[in-house]
């Protein structure tokens, strides 16, 4: 049986964690292929250990802002296809997105926007959202098989957060966000990790500032969705707390090719 292993994480900065080491060591379990989000830097300001890490490809997409946003995907064997956005301008110049076509499915490394600093970034997440899904359910209606990771910048259940009623008025927790993530369920795409794990206090981003990780007061945010015709192909799905380096942590999914 042939499987693949794919890995994604919000690095909240490429270059301070291959500092710090944690993405060596990340790659030396051997994912066949590892999503990045919020890089926060263009190839440009990148060394070879990064531009071409040792055993895989390396794509990246970022914005025109320096410093912001941006993801990569690296992969041990080269996609049929690679290819930047979903369509939108609007969203796609924020470098948020990166699509790379498997021969058994097509994979969607996103960083969703956060809407926590004002009213209009609240209204752009959303509107991401929207065309977002309007865009998937479009190629899963046509038969594709989709894989679509990354941080999603919402909890969807209470039981996706230490404390769901504090936090009923923030942004990633809020009703409209949340039913936005009911839309993707009801539009057929599955929460991988919920396939294999039914507890709580299982979470994928801490807030530093207070050391919530410590306490383990945190947020799951971060996720594999798959569309529902690849539902049988899913083998595995988990989250990694261990690796350390950035705010967030790995989660992964192990499917059958």
């Amino acid at each position: 049986m042939n499987t693949l292993r794919l890995l994604s994480w919000n690095v909240n900065g490429i270059r301070a964690v291959e500092r710090k080491g944690e993405l060596q060591r990340l790659l030396q379990t051997t994912p066949d292929v590892l999503c990045l989000q919020e890089v926060k830097a263009a190839p440009e300001q990148l060394g070879q250990s990064l531009l071409a890490p040792p055993g895989y490809y390396a794509y990246w997409e970022s914005p025109a802002r320096k410093g912001y946003s941006g993801v990569s995907i690296l992969s041990r064997s080269q996609p049929l296809e690679i290819r930047a956005g979903f369509g939108v301008d609007r969203f796609d110049n924020e470098g948020r997105t990166l699509v790379a076509r498997y021969p058994s499915f097509l994979l969607y490394n996103v960083y969703f926007p956060n809407g926590k600093a004002s009213q209009e970034r609240l209204d752009y997440k959303m509107d991401f959202y929207e065309a977002f899904l309007a865009h998937i359910s479009g190629l899963r209606d046509c038969g594709e098989r989709l894989v679509i990771c990354g941080d999603y910048n919402t909890a969807h259940s209470e039981l996706d957060l230490a404390r769901p009623k504090e936090n009923s008025n923030q942004s990633g927790f809020l009703p409209r966000e949340r039913e936005w993530m009911d839309r993707l369920v009801d539009a057929g795409f599955i929460d991988t990790f919920r396939m294999f794990h039914a507890e709580g206090e299982r979470y994928s981003w801490w807030d530093l500032k207070s050391r919530a990780r410590e306490r383990n007061v945190g947020w799951r945010i971060d996720y594999f969705f798959v569309s529902d015709n690849l539902r049988d192909a899913v083998i595995d799905a988990d989250i990694h707390a261990h690796v350390q380096g950035s705010d967030h942590c790995p989660v992964s999914l192990t499917v059958r090719t």
